[in-house]
C-alpha cells in the first residue's frame, strides 16, 4: 500500500492544501481592500464526514470504564452571518479581521504539517529506516 492511500495521511495533505488556497483567498482579499464594491471572500472548510464514519476509523469501548467517543457532530453552531462594514465606496474589506484570519491560518497550517511530518517521523520508525 503506497503512503498516499494512508487516510490521515490523505486527510492532513487536503487540510494542508485547503489552507494553502484559503492563503491566497484572504491575500486577495487585502489586496483588493481598496477596491470599490469588493466583498471579502473565504472557503469553506473541508469536509471530513465520509472518512470519520468510515468503519475503520470507528471508536471502540474495549473497557467499561472507557468514556464513549461522539463523532455525530460538533457542539458548536457555525456563524453564517457576515458581519462586514462596508465603506461608503461599497468594499468591505476589513484588515484587522483579515489579518486575524491570516494569522489564524498560517498557525493551523502549521499545526497540521508538523503532524504530517511527525505522522511520516512514525511511518519511518516503524519500517526501521532513520
Amino acid at each position: 500500500m503506497p503512503i498516499t492511500d494512508i487516510p490521515i495521511l490523505s486527510m492532513l495533505r487536503t487540510r494542508m492544501e485547503w489552507h494553502q488556497e484559503r492563503q491566497r483567498v484572504l491575500a486577495e482579499n487585502v489586496a483588493n481592500a481598496d477596491t470599490p464594491g469588493y466583498r471579502p471572500l473565504d472557503l469553506a472548510p473541508p469536509n471530513f464526514e465520509q472518512e470519520l464514519t468510515a468503519p475503520s476509523v470507528a471508536l471502540a469501548r474495549t473497557d467499561p470504564e472507557h468514556i464513549a467517543g461522539d463523532l455525530d457532530g460538533s457542539r458548536f453552531a457555525s456563524d453564517a452571518e457576515p458581519h462586514y462594514e462596508v465603506r461608503p465606496g461599497g468594499n468591505a474589506v476589513n484588515h484587522e479581521d483579515e489579518m486575524m484570519k491570516v494569522a489564524s491560518n498560517q498557525m493551523d497550517f502549521d499545526a497540521v504539517a508538523d503532524l504530517y511530518t511527525r505522522s511520516l517521523a512514525l511511518i519511518k520508525l516503524a519500517v526501521g529506516s532513520s
